[in-house]
């Protein structure tokens, strides 16, 4: 499942909600992209930017067609694993569940809570375009530390506020939450909430590949007694898409060449 030559690309970009163009990538060449599990949510976007070679998909395709529920996951990943990717970068627009993070910060969650339904989350265990391996990955800690590192760093020379280190609530979608719900989740230690980050970073641990979130928070989840809109989120999300913009370029020249991580070997000890 190795890219090379010119369609090759070492990290990897899912633009979420607001971000459907990544705005920074040089030579850059459309390709469609086949997988075992179907079809990606677009095409993807490959380029070249400071040296880098880097591969950019927006998850609900551009205009944002596809819902939260209705990506195919699989498929996303898995086309940038085919591309040779080996780190991905993964903006995204989540709500806040605490007073001190305040809409307009970033977020680099290091823990998620998973409250998805119908999502499948392996590559393996049968069933269209499975195969017959079953793995068991460990996500103790789901997130790459070092990719979590590099995010860190870059948002502080990008000058964006971000709260590194917080867990991550994923819904089902595309509804969002009553207040009971709400009030839960801050029950049970979330911090931040989204639609999105499930089963992707799972994926990507299954697929060896390093993943760390880029979260905006758009706003107060409904505990606040402020009921959620789309028009709210949109007009938060449009004033922070440059600042992500700015960390993701500061993130992309900061990664390491080589992987000191434990990701790339996620399956060693994974089957029974």
């Amino acid at each position: 499942m190795e890219g090379g030559g010119g369609t090759g690309a070492e990290i990897g970009i899912f633009g979420g909600t607001g971000i459907y163009d990544s705005g920074l990538l040089e030579d850059a060449v459309q390709l469609d992209i086949d997988t075992p599990y179907g079809r990606p949510s677009d095409s993807a976007t490959v380029g070249s930017f400071g040296g880098r070679r880097v591969a950019f998909m927006p998850r609900h395709g551009r205009g944002h067609t596809i819902a939260p529920h209705m990506i195919n996951y699989r498929a996303n990943v898995w086309a940038l694993k085919s591309l040779g990717v080996t780190r991905i970068l993964s903006p995204s627009a989540v709500g806040s569940l605490r007073e001190e993070i305040e809409p307009g910060d970033l977020a680099s969650p290091d823990q998620f809570i998973d409250f998805t339904r119908s999502r499948t989350g392996t590559f393996g265990g049968g069933g269209k375009g499975g195969g017959g391996r079953v793995v068991h990955i460990s996500v103790a800690d789901p997130f790459c530390p070092e990719l979590r590192g590099v995010v860190a760093g870059a948002a502080s020379r990008a000058g964006a506020r971000i709260r590194d280190g917080c867990t991550y609530a994923c819904i089902e979608g595309p509804r969002f939450s009553t207040r009971a719900e709400s009030r839960m989740f801050r029950g049970l230690g979330a911090d931040i909430i989204g639609m999105t980050l499930v089963p992707e970073c799972q994926l990507a641990r299954e697929a060896q590949i390093c993943y760390a979130s880029i979260s905006s928070v758009t706003d107060y989840d409904v505990w606040a007694d402020r009921p959620v809109t789309a028009r709210e989120v949109m007009a938060t999300l449009s004033a922070n898409v440059e600042r992500t913009r700015a960390v993701l370029a500061e993130a992309i020249g900061s990664v390491p060449a080589e992987r000191k991580c434990g990701c790339a070997d996620a399956l060693a000890d994974a089957e029974i």
